[in-house]
């Protein structure tokens, strides 16, 4: 039996925006979904309990590369695995740690059999295979893996874009077999899914996408995106890529996006996504509105009653006003951090599941016209 399964609920005729269900061993994930980050265990200011009772997210996703180096994945294989290390209940998705590993830049050296990098931490060498981060992730025991990929920055040339494309190619395969012969050997309850490159060259995707079709796997990345390029060149890669991979299976967007962008994707036909702009910006006190943004150390919100919007209805905006919100932020205190990333996170859940509401209903041709109709507008 496959260690997930998709189940296609409904297609918008129109835009072939997908409603689904994702299968897994720690539970069933409503689709499309975004899946808050949790990269070292944890999605930074909440609890496990915070994102069950309060966000009910059902998936959320962890980094390879910072578990590898901290605490390191034998002791979390020895500790029960991933999901009884953090006393999540829920399924989680690691992602192959490629992407940090190629941010090191100075700090790493690639060559067609993987990456030999020092960790940020301490200087220590270290290298990244396909098939080890497929071990680390297995270790890890998380219910979708990512093969190691390469990720370059924009710009790229087209002569990088190719070899970076083939070397991500010959590592998906490495990293595939690795993984069957891995199956064979012991029961695995983790899904593996191969990365789309190709930097921002429409051919480059194509044909990527359709030579790892070819793997068979339980579903599929579209990776390279949100590395500097504009907005509307990553949702053109996308839209160029998704049709190219079997519609049976999951398609994940990685590093998307910001709120308004997150119908744009599904409209092209992706089923996950993820990013960290939620719980980042509302640490650094940017908070997501239905109104528009909130900048919230501004003067104008020092003694402003209302909750951070008056259209959630999340514990955040229940319980407390902006003015206390600004004086937490303010003060640096460290319950800010818990309250504004429970609203922006929830802000996030609740664009998803009004996306997939539309496309049950056969109303999101609607919906994504309301949504482009929106102005990027602060409160």
């Amino acid at each position: 039996m496959a260690p997930v399964r998709f189940e296609i609920q409904a297609v918008c005729s129109s835009t072939g925006a997908r409603a689904g269900l994702l299968h897994t061993t720690h539970g069933i994930v409503e689709t499309p979904v975004f899946m808050p980050v949790g990269t070292q265990g944890t999605v930074k200011g909440l609890t496990p309990d915070h994102l069950t009772d309060h966000l009910d997210a059902r998936i959320i996703l962890g980094n390879t590369y910072h578990l590898y180096l901290r605490p390191g994945h034998e002791l979390i294989r020895q500790m029960g695995g991933l999901h009884r290390f953090i006393s999540w209940p829920r399924a989680i998705l690691t992602d192959s740690g490629g992407f940090q590993v190629f941010s090191l830049d100075t700090l790493r050296t690639v060559t067609d059999d993987g990456v030999i990098f020092r960790s940020h931490l301490n200087g220590d060498q270290h290298v990244f295979t396909p098939q080890s981060t497929v071990d680390v992730q297995l270790a890890l025991g998380s219910d979708v893996a990512m093969v190691l990929d390469e990720c370059l920055a924009y710009p790229a040339t087209r002569e990088q874009a190719r070899l970076s494309m083939e070397r991500t190619i010959g590592w998906a395969g490495s990293g595939w077999k690795h993984y069957l012969e891995r199956s064979r050997q012991e029961p695995v309850t983790t899904a593996l899914f191969p990365i789309v490159q190709g930097s921002m060259y429409a051919d480059l995707r194509r044909e990527c996408a359709a030579r790892l079709a070819e793997l068979d796997a339980g579903g599929y990345a579209i990776g390279g995106l949100s590395v500097g390029e504009p907005r509307e060149l990553s949702q053109e890669m996308t839209e160029v890529t998704a049709p190219l991979l079997p519609a049976d299976r999951p398609r994940y967007a990685m590093g998307v996006g910001m709120p308004e962008e997150l119908p744009e994707y599904v409209s092209r036909g992706v089923d996950m996504m993820d990013c960290v702009l939620p719980s980042r910006n509302a640490r650094n006190g940017y908070l997501f509105t239905s109104a528009g943004r909130i900048i919230i150390k501004h003067a104008r919100y020092r003694d402003d009653a209302r909750p951070a919007d008056e259209n959630c209805g999340c514990y955040t905006c229940r319980n407390f006003s902006r003015a206390y919100l600004r004086h937490l932020f303010q003060a640096g205190e460290i319950l800010y951090s818990t309250l504004a990333t429970l609203h922006n996170i929830r802000y996030y859940l609740d664009i998803m599941r009004r996306i997939r509401q539309a496309i049950l209903l056969g109303t999101f041709p609607e919906f994504l016209r309301a949504a482009r109709s929106l102005p990027e507008r602060e409160e």
